[in-house]
């Protein structure tokens, strides 16, 4: 992975509306950098505008909070064109946000842009569970494909 001057990598979280999935993984990447000692310039954004300058959804803080992790001070925004440029890697939590963010991306985009659960090995391919529209223990299965992409973050940015 590219790193972003001596800040370590550069990942941005995407997905809907910022504030179910991508927090959880923006809280989760920002708990297993942290406990790795990796310096990482880290954040999170959504496709969509509905959400912009509200907090995380109520059971996304809560089930981070169940994790130890603080993300209410977090606060929805939409992708982007500076993001390819600022990041070096942009992840999407489904396929429809990837190709969302594909298709904003400019010509010369230097951010590199996956699904996030590609870099899980067996789970590529596959998207990050939504639980927006579920039950409250839907945030338990989030919580889990993010904390996956965390720990994997976490590896391959030790590789070097």
């Amino acid at each position: 992975m590219s790193n972003n001057s001596d800040n370590g990598p550069a990942i941005l979280f995407l997905c809907l509306g910022n504030i179910c999935r991508s927090p959880l993984a923006e809280g989760a990447a920002r708990a297993a950098f942290a406990a790795a000692g990796i310096a990482a310039t880290l954040d999170s954004a959504g496709t969509g505008d509905w959400h912009v300058g509200h907090p995380p959804d109520r059971r996304a803080a809560a089930e981070a909070r169940r994790r130890g992790t603080d993300i209410s001070d977090l606060r929805a925004r939409q992708l982007a064109v500076e993001d390819f440029y600022r990041f070096d890697l942009i992840l999407a939590a489904d396929a429809t946000n990837l190709r969302d963010a594909r298709a904003l991306a400019p010509a010369d985009a230097t951010a590199r842009v996956r699904l996030m659960l590609d870099l899980v090995p067996g789970r590529q391919g596959e998207s990050v569970t939504d639980p927006y529209y579920g039950a409250d223990d839907g945030f338990a299965a989030t919580w889990a494909d993010v904390s996956a992409v965390a720990a994997a973050l976490v590896a391959e940015t030790s590789k070097g």
